[in-house]
C-alpha cells in the first residue's frame, strides 16, 4: 500500500512538473502591476485591449497618402525603417503620413489570445478609424509584418488604397503550395528550424516548452543563428543594424510567449484562408500590390514567393538578386517600395 501511495505522489509530482514546464508564465502586461509603464499614446479597441503607436512623417490632416506600417518578428512600433530611410526632402514631396503599431503582445500592446489572422487585420482598421485615416489607407509590411498584409487583403481589401509586403513569411502549410515545391523549400531551413515550425504547426501547445527548453535547439531565427543570415544581411546588418537588441527588449517586455512564440503559432498555423485563392483587390487599377523580395533570402524561401507571383499575377513582384531578408535596410530600397506603391494602378 505504502508503494502504490508513493507512485501516485511520484507521478502526481512529475505531472505538475511538466505541466509547469509546459505552461507559459502569465504575460507582464503594460500598465498593471508589476508590468511595464506605459509611455506610448493607445487607442483602446472595441473588446477592451489597446494599442500603442507612433506617428512618422507629414501630420495627417496635410498628408496625401497616410500609411500602416506592419513590424516583423522580434521588433515593434519603435522600427523606424520606413522613414529613417527616407529624406525629409522625399516625405515633403511624396506627401506621407506613417503610422507604426506594436501588434498585439509586443511592445506596448495588450496581448490577444485570442489572435488570428482575421483579428489583426480588424485591428489595424480599427486603428486608421481610431486616428482618422479616412476611407482608404496604404498597409506595409516587412517579414511575419508582411504576412499580416495578406490578411488585410482578404478581410479589408474595401479600406485599401495600395499594399506593399516586404520579404513576407510564407506559412509551409498552405495548401495552394506543390507538396513537392514545398518539401525542397522546408528543406533548406535549419533542421532546428524545422523542428521549432513542426510544433507551432502541429502542437501549438508546446511552442511556449519547445523555445525555452535546453534538451533540443530551439529557433535559430530567435537565437538570430548566423547560419539564417544571407552575405548581405551580416553587412548590412552590421552597418546599420544597430539598436536591435534594444528594439528586442521593447518588443518582447511583456513576455515571449504573446508575443514571438504566439507570432509562430499563428504564422505557422492552420489559416482560415489561403493567400494563393485571393481575387484582385484593385480590378480597376486604383490600386495595386507589391511585393518585394531577395533571392538569397535565408528565412524565406525563393522558390515559394516565386510561386505566389506566378499563382496572383495582378501582384507587382520584384526580386531582388543577392537580396537576403532584411531588404529595408538595402540604401533606396523603401523609397523606391514606396514610389511604386503610390503610383499604384498607373
Amino acid at each position: 500500500m505504502l508503494f502504490r501511495i508513493t507512485v501516485i505522489l511520484l507521478i502526481g509530482l512529475l505531472t505538475s512538473a511538466a505541466y509547469q514546464a509546459f505552461r507559459p508564465p502569465p504575460p507582464k502586461i503594460c500598465g498593471t502591476p508589476g508590468g511595464p509603464p506605459v509611455t506610448a499614446p493607445r487607442i483602446k479597441l472595441r473588446d477592451g485591449r489597446h494599442l500603442a503607436y507612433k506617428e512618422h512623417g507629414l501630420p495627417k490632416d496635410v498628408a496625401k497618402h497616410k500609411i500602416v506600417f506592419v513590424h516583423g518578428f522580434t521588433s515593434c512600433r519603435l522600427d523606424p525603417m520606413i522613414v529613417t530611410n527616407l529624406t525629409p526632402e522625399v516625405i515633403e514631396e511624396l506627401g506621407v503620413y506613417v503610422v507604426t503599431f506594436d501588434r498585439p503582445g509586443y511592445g506596448e500592446s495588450d496581448p490577444d489570445p485570442n489572435r488570428t489572422p482575421k483579428s489583426l487585420a480588424l485591428d489595424i482598421e480599427e486603428l486608421a478609424d481610431g486616428l482618422g485615416l479616412g476611407s482608404r489607407f496604404y498597409v506595409m509590411g516587412k517579414s511575419m509584418g508582411g504576412q499580416v498584409v495578406w490578411g488585410c487583403l482578404k478581410y479589408i481589401p474595401q479600406r485599401l488604397a495600395g499594399a506593399a509586403l516586404i520579404a513576407p513569411v510564407i506559412n509551409y502549410w498552405w495548401p495552394g503550395f506543390p507538396a513537392d515545391l514545398c518539401k525542397e523549400a522546408y528543406n533548406l531551413q535549419l533542421p532546428q528550424d524545422q523542428w521549432a515550425l513542426r510544433v507551432a504547426h502541429h502542437a501549438p501547445w508546446l511552442t511556449y516548452w519547445w523555445n525555452t527548453q535546453k534538451l533540443f535547439p530551439s529557433s535559430g531565427v530567435i537565437s538570430r543563428k548566423r547560419e539564417t543570415m544571407s552575405r548581405q544581411d551580416i553587412e548590412l546588418v552590421s552597418t546599420y543594424g544597430g539598436g536591435h537588441d534594444l528594439k528586442q527588449k521593447e518588443a518582447t517586455q511583456q513576455g515571449e510567449f504573446e508575443s514571438l512564440h504566439r507570432d509562430m503559432m499563428i504564422g505557422f498555423g492552420k489559416w482560415e484562408f489561403d493567400p494563393m485563392d485571393l481575387e484582385n483587390p484593385f480590378p480597376n487599377n486604383e490600386g495595386s500590390v507589391h511585393l518585394w523580395q531577395g533571392d538569397d533570402d535565408k528565412k524565406v524561401p525563393v522558390i515559394l514567393q516565386r510561386y505566389i507571383a506566378q499563382k496572383l499575377p495582378w501582384i507587382h513582384y520584384h526580386e531582388l538578386p543577392g537580396g537576403g531578408h532584411v531588404l529595408h535596410f538595402v540604401p533606396g530600397l523603401i523609397e523606391g517600395v514606396l514610389r511604386a506603391l503610390l503610383r499604384g494602378g498607373k
